[in-house]
């Protein structure tokens, strides 16, 4: 009887958490960054790294960021991509305006080449 009270009520955290989940945002972003030498385009991805880093707790519904380098380099991959989840879709539009965001923005407005984005709700439809 106790068994079937826990597995119950794990069953309940979890549709609980899936409830939670269906407003989060995903929010990813892909750059190809401008360098004229290798030494350069990994200060630059470097920089574009710490500075998105940086936005943990500052940003309020930013719920993760994760910010990955290519190591593969083929000529088709993007130099670094941004991964981020936001709590709903006004966090991630509070974020579009955030101070610390626009600053970040307009510091790789010459550093970009090529921005490539997507925004989507986990599940939506299902």
């Amino acid at each position: 009887m106790q068994r079937n009270n826990r597995f119950r009520l794990l069953e309940e955290m979890d549709r609980t958490m899936d409830m939670r989940n269906d407003a989060r945002v995903k929010h990813i972003v892909m750059w190809n960054l401008l360098a004229d030498t290798d030494g350069k385009k990994t200060a630059s991805i470097d920089a574009v790294k710490t500075k998105f880093e940086a936005l943990r707790g500052v940003v309020p519904g930013l719920l993760h960021v994760e910010v990955g380098i290519d190591f593969s380099r083929v000529d088709y991959a993007c130099d670094v991509v941004l991964y981020t989840e936001f709590a709903n879709a006004e966090a991630l539009a509070a974020y579009a305006e955030h101070p610390a965001h626009l600053k970040i923005r307009d510091e790789l407005e010459g550093v970009r080449i090529q921005r490539h984005q997507v925004d989507y709700t986990p599940n939506a439809g299902e």
